[in-house]
């Protein structure tokens, strides 16, 4: 195991910090805690409720999220104590003690919330999209062929199936492309039921490893350096483009630009790469948006995997 590392991420809440690490604590469940007696199930969310600013507390995936009381109650900011709060959860996370600990089995049995899978269309007719009612991934994850799930067990495992070609996930669902010669009728089914019984039954769907290439992959980014209309692109695209394009099961990422051309690329994933669909999207809705908004810079979106 490398060593454990603390990442402080601000949020839009002030009273809410999150502290991301690069190792999953929790798999296909998330945990709300709002004081020390209700989280028995969690020794170091027990640890934390002793510092006597903290509200609530949440865990997920690779994440601790604290809200503190409001400052006008306890004088306490957040800048003065958050460095102090990292290092107490590196240091927890070191010592190798539990985050969770798993209920007694009649608990689990009264407690465990049955885990419901159902497929949807989307504009792709080569992708199916399967919703779990539960929140199975903190960012987008795509991946091309097995190979490249190597770090991923459920991705894994979907890839066994002779009829899947790419395998997409994010939030609450898993996006599957499927090879040329099989219809969806023949399989969806077997597919739906695979994901819920893998989710269900609780096993690993990332490793820490796939943290590893994530945070080598934001450290990349961050050291970009973008132009002020490259961020205008990157900000109209987050916000009046990605909502949709997820909720269809796909992304879309600022690639490029050009300001000669003025030619925007962008890189689409999941159900819109490959989507025939996609040529008439970018031209009849991105690029006329792009093209309205920031007032001619941009004539042309192009994407470079559609």
């Amino acid at each position: 195991m490398s060593k454990i590392s603390i990442l402080i991420q601000l949020t839009n809440n002030k009273n809410i910090i999150k502290f991301v690490t690069n190792t999953f604590l929790t798999q296909a469940k998330s945990y709300e805690f709002t004081s020390i007696d209700n989280a028995q199930l969690s020794p170091i969310a027990q640890e934390l409720f002793y510092l006597p600013f903290v509200k609530t507390i949440y865990i997920s995936q690779n994440f601790i999220a604290i809200e503190k009381f409001p400052t006008d109650l306890t004088q306490i900011k957040w800048e003065d104590v958050q460095n102090e709060v990292a290092e107490t959860i590196e240091n927890y996370l070191s010592s190798g003690k539990p985050i969770i600990i798993a209920p007694k089995e009649n608990e689990k049995t009264s407690n465990k919330i049955p885990i419901t899978i159902y497929a949807e269309s989307t504009p792709n007719p080569e992708v199916l999209k399967f919703v779990a009612n539960r929140s199975i991934a903190n960012t987008m994850y795509e991946f091309k062929n097995k190979n490249e799930s190597i770090h991923a067990p459920l991705a894994n495992e979907l890839f066994k199936f002779p009829f899947v070609k790419e395998v997409f996930i994010n939030n609450n669902y898993v996006s599957i492309t499927k090879k040329n010669g099989y219809e969806w009728q023949e399989f969806a089914n077997e597919l739906r039921d695979f994901i819920r019984t893998y989710i269900e039954s609780g096993k690993t769907i990332f490793n820490d490893e796939i943290l590893q290439k994530e945070e080598q992959t934001n450290k990349l980014t961050e050291e970009r350096e973008y132009s002020d209309i490259d961020k205008e692109i990157i900000s109209i695209l987050n916000e009046y483009v990605k909502p949709a394009v997820e909720a269809d099961g796909g992304n879309i990422a600022f690639d490029s630009y050009n300001k000669n051309t003025k030619t925007v690329k962008v890189i689409l994933q999941g159900a819109c790469s490959g989507c025939p669909s996609s040529t008439v999207t970018l031209k009849n809705g991105i690029e006329a948006m792009l093209t309205e908004m920031l007032n001619g810079k941009v004539t042309t979106v192009e994407a470079i995997n559609g």
